[in-house]
């Protein structure tokens, strides 16, 4: 399956970077294609998946939330994972390939902070030095994770630049890459960036839809007629869909922030809005003005806050093989509502866009349509900033 030799799906994708960083994506492209042969490797990263990090997750069927939208709706339960949420997918995955590449230092970049926790997490594990690069307005409102990072032993490096979000942490992670690229291992959160990061990525998430098709077959006897999943850079979407790619019956959505409105422009639609272009080493769609100048994204929701979205989504939507629709803020925090008072789960604002979305589905599904919703983390992160919007 795609990506090709090269890195790309089908027009997108590809390595758009300083030569400097060119020999560094040669060293991880070929220890990952060795990794993926190295039958230690395989069983090394089932074992941590399994016996640390709490997998396979439970697939959960939402009773009461069914009931109410006339579907039957299973959760692939992600926020149960060891730090909360399908990051530590990736970064544990990341962390062996870094040891086999005898790297000493780990930096990554975060939003939401689940990545940050994420890969503090696994550096913390194996002993090695953590540098987690977050834009200072990111570090305000998910204050709780910054402090599970500085508890794991990582240090927070605040990001003054810009939009002071994703997008900006992201662009001084690679910076610090560029430089201290022998001794150090850049692990992005996401399907974005240079090839082969968003095959090798998505490859590390495809437990989420291995694990729901097996489960869903043992429990309905048959394929699911919808995936959702929320989606920023796209990790956790593409993570569920992989699985499921050549059954064509199986459709696919993915939810992207729609922000203060489409029509406002402060949104995080990149696919449902966006145009192509190059940002952060791929080419996929993303969010630009008229002269090619990236625009700031806005969410409710810091893990979507990204301008750009990896290049296989872009690529699944030129193909037809996925749908993406957009959620705003306020719609987000109904979906976190409805999710919390109808099942005890209280989510995190990402999926929370998804959870909101299942109300525009009922309108186009048949009654007892059966649905896949990944719930890609849990609620704790957001908690301070919820109680500030509803006032409770």
């Amino acid at each position: 399956m795609l990506p090709d030799k090269k890195g790309h799906f089908g027009n997108f994708g590809g390595k758009f970077v300083p030569e400097t960083l060119m020999s560094a994506l040669g060293e991880l492209e070929k220890e990952y294609s060795l990794a993926k042969k190295d039958k230690k490797f395989k069983a090394q990263f089932a074992y941590y998946l399994k016996d640390y990090a709490g997998r396979p997750t439970p697939l959960y069927f939402a009773r009461r939330l069914s009931e109410l939208l006339g579907m039957r709706i299973y959760l692939k339960r992600e926020d149960l994972l060891h730090t909360g949420a399908h990051k530590l997918n990736n970064t544990l995955g990341q962390i062996l390939l870094a040891l086999r590449m005898k790297k000493k230092r780990i930096i990554a970049e975060t939003g939401a902070g689940q990545h940050g926790v994420a890969t503090a997490t696994v550096a913390a594990l194996f002993g090695l030095e953590c540098d987690v690069y977050m834009g200072t307005e990111d570090i305000e409102r998910q204050r709780i994770n910054v402090f599970r990072v500085k508890l794991l032993g990582a240090r927070v490096i605040p990001v003054k630049s810009g939009s002071r979000t994703l997008k900006d942490a992201t662009t001084e992670a690679i910076r610090d890459w560029v430089t201290n690229v022998n001794t150090t291992h850049y692990i992005i959160g996401s399907v974005v960036g240079p090839h082969p990061y968003p095959m090798m990525v998505r490859d590390f998430q495809a437990v989420i839809g291995r694990e729901a098709r097996q489960q869903i077959l043992a429990r309905e006897k048959r394929l699911p007629d919808y995936l959702v999943a929320c989606v920023g850079g796209g990790s956790n979407a593409i993570g569920l869909f992989h699985a499921f790619f050549k059954d064509k019956k199986v459709k696919f959505i993915g939810v992207e922030a729609a922000g203060f409105g489409l029509a406002s422009g402060k949104h995080a639609a990149t696919l449902v809005k966006g145009g192509v272009g190059v940002l952060h080493g791929t080419k996929s769609a993303l969010l630009e003005d008229k002269f090619g100048q990236i625009n700031t994204a806005h969410s409710i929701a810091a893990g979507l806050d990204y301008p750009g979205v990896g290049p296989e989504h872009a690529y699944y939507k030129k193909i037809g093989r996925a749908d993406y629709a957009a959620v705003d803020d306020k719609q987000a925090l109904e979906g976190f509502g409805l999710l919390s008072e109808t099942e005890g789960i209280i989510p995190a604002l990402e999926p929370a866009h998804a959870i909101y979305y299942l109300k525009k589905l009922k309108a186009k599904t048949k009654k007892n349509s059966l649905v896949i919703l990944c719930l890609s983390g849990r609620g704790d992160k957001d908690i301070h900033l919820i109680s500030e919007k509803l006032k409770l």
